[in-house]
């Protein structure tokens, strides 16, 4: 055995493990993103599919570019440590430190292009990405995983294991903000008040896109889990809490499925293929601000309440509050999030109502959801408030019935259904009517 190996410390090899785990989950919570792109390519008209994959590129490439430069930074400073700019830090901590923060910080940013598909102009949600990457997003973790405020003004920390409210919360009331200051898509809404439908293009997609975000939220979870932690006798297996975790969020996956499927089935007579694969991502939400504590039960109840709630609340924010949310993003991560987020003096196994109810941990609870959702409301609405009165928030009425994929980037994601009369293709294809059908002698 070459000698210098015996030179490396037990704890030198948790330190690695837990790196290299880091830096794994990190990977797999970036790859998220083509479920994103598909989850909410699938719900767009064919028209748009282009702007919303651009959309999904961008919020990757420029986000993290801010996050890098700027919100890291403003993280820290929120949090009581200073402006810790990440450029001039030791680089063997970026992968534990700014990596894994980035990816996290990506998939909020990411949530809020769902809700605000097929109007929104590129340039207006381009800004609103960078300064949800630097600013924005930055104070929701300053405030909250920094530990420096909850503990200290109400005696207890505020529970968010990996995102429930802080990173999908926080993204699906953005979501909702930027909607409602867009207003709702054309032919959306009747003289009347009433709804119209508006299907997405492509169900298999959507699905895909759900199978594909469901697999990277183990990284979300799970991922956020240590393999070593320090114990009173040394480094100690965190096992128990990595079993957890994996349990309850399968659990919660399951559940929600289920509550949106059976609620949908209840509401019309039929299991709506979207609404079941929306649930499941609403049961994820639910159970990710508290999967390391949650009973078993009490994930099977927090992902089937954030599943069934999510027909009921879509419901709500489109024929009461008149809010054009398209991908759903409030019911599957906003109030789904609040809701998991809620639930933990309820499920907690030290906490939950068998065991002895916690009424501190709950005002905590509450504390820090009331202070995510105001100042998210507050910055998303001032962001999109200023481009509307700029009029760079949104496309006209021209171009949105046109099709974002032609007036923001001049292509078509399927030239064969061309929106033109007929389109020759340029690959010495015959020529096809719009509807995708040849064109022949007795058809013209």
């Amino acid at each position: 055995m070459d000698p210098l190996l015996l030179q490396v410390s037990a704890a030198e090899v948790a330190s690695a493990v837990n790196f290299t785990w880091i830096l794994v989950v990190s990977f797999l919570i970036f790859f998220m993103h083509a479920g994103f792109a598909m989850l909410e390519a699938g719900q767009v008209r064919s028209k748009n599919v282009a702007n919303q994959l651009t959309k999904n590129l961008l919020t990757w490439s420029i986000g993290v570019m801010a996050f890098f430069l700027i919100g890291a930074g403003i993280s820290s400073l929120v949090g009581g440590n200073g402006f810790a700019w990440t450029a001039g830090s030791d680089p063997g901590s970026w992968a534990s430190g700014w990596l894994y923060g980035a990816v996290f910080a990506m998939t909020a940013a990411t949530i809020v292009s769902g809700a605000v598909a097929g109007r929104a102009k590129l340039r207006a949600y381009v800004t609103y990405t960078f300064l949800l990457a630097a600013v924005i997003y930055p104070v929701v973790t300053g405030i909250t995983w920094s530990g420096a405020y909850f503990s200290q003004f109400l005696g207890t920390g505020f529970q968010d294991f990996a995102g429930g409210m802080i990173v999908h919360g926080m993204g699906g009331i953005a979501g909702l903000t930027a909607a409602y200051v867009l207003g709702p898509r054309i032919d959306r809404y009747n003289s009347d008040g009433s709804v119209n439908v508006i299907p997405g293009h492509s169900l298999t997609f959507a699905v895909l896109g759900t199978l594909i975000l469901a697999f990277g939220w183990y990284g979300f979870n799970v991922g956020t889990a240590a393999i070593f932690t320090s114990g009173e006798s040394g480094l100690l297996f965190n096992g128990a809490v990595l079993g957890r975790v994996a349990l309850t969020t399968t659990l919660a996956m399951a559940m929600g499925a289920i509550g949106a499927g059976t609620v949908a089935l209840a509401k019309t007579g039929k299991v709506d293929t979207l609404y079941v694969a929306n649930g499941l991502l609403a049961g994820l939400v639910g159970i990710t601000a508290i999967p390391n504590v949650a009973t078993w039960w009490g994930a099977i109840v927090v992902g089937g309440i954030a599943g069934a709630q999510l027909p009921i609340v879509f419901s709500f924010v489109e024929k009461r509050l008149k809010i054009d949310d398209v991908c759903a993003v409030f019911p599957v991560h906003g109030s789904a999030g609040v809701l998991g987020t809620l639930a933990y003096p309820f499920v907690a196994v030290e906490t939950n109502v068998f065991s002895g109810f916690s009424v501190d941990a709950l005002i905590t609870q509450v504390a820090g959801v009331a202070a995510i959702t105001v100042w998210t409301v507050l910055a998303t609405g001032l962001v999109f408030g200023v481009l509307k009165a700029l009029g760079q928030a949104r496309v006209s009425p021209g171009h949105e019935r046109e099709g974002l994929d032609i007036s923001e980037h001049g292509v078509e994601t399927y030239p064969e259904f061309s929106l033109g009369d007929d389109a020759t293709m340029t690959d010495g294809g015959r020529t096809y009517k719009t509807d995708g059908g040849q064109i022949n002698d007795g058809d013209n």
